[in-house]
């Protein structure tokens, strides 16, 4: 690990029927935790609710919750404890990473679409242009062979 930094990312999964000022609640609560017990906190972000790929104590859904952190390793081992106990949290799941450290996304999910809408626009545009280039290409080369 000469150049590159280790970090980890932990998953973890609440109940569906939980509300959502809970769910606030439960991220700063873990955010918190890993911060007491040594952890550098890079990134945090809810997912959302989505659908489980199986029912897991009687849910079919779940509210997925992405944690990016460094440490020494040891605060693993006691965060993953804490969400053990915890009744709304029903899977987690911790992976070391290696590599450059992730960078924080925007909170704001706008400016994502408006720039995807316009690469959309550009590839839309510039296979236009190749289709009228080709098209033109063609034609010329047609006349060139009647003459």
């Amino acid at each position: 690990m000469n150049d590159q930094q280790s970090y980890y990312e932990t998953m973890y999964i609440l109940r569906p029927d939980i509300a959502e000022d809970e769910v606030t609640n439960h991220i700063d609560k873990y955010n918190k935790l890993l911060e007491e017990f040594g952890g550098t906190i890079l990134d945090s972000q809810m997912r959302g609710k989505r659908r489980l790929a199986y029912q897991i104590s009687k849910h079919r859904e779940g509210i997925y919750v992405q944690l990016s952190h460094q440490g020494n390793g040891q605060h693993i081992f006691k965060i993953e404890k804490a969400m053990r106990l915890s009744e709304d949290v029903i899977r987690y799941m911790t992976v070391k990473q290696e590599g450059s450290l992730p960078t924080p996304r925007t909170s704001s999910k706008s400016a994502p679409q408006s720039e995807n809408k316009d690469n959309q626009e550009a590839n839309v545009e510039s296979k236009e242009e190749q289709t009228l280039t080709s098209t033109k290409a063609s034609t010329s080369e047609k006349d060139d062979t009647e003459i």
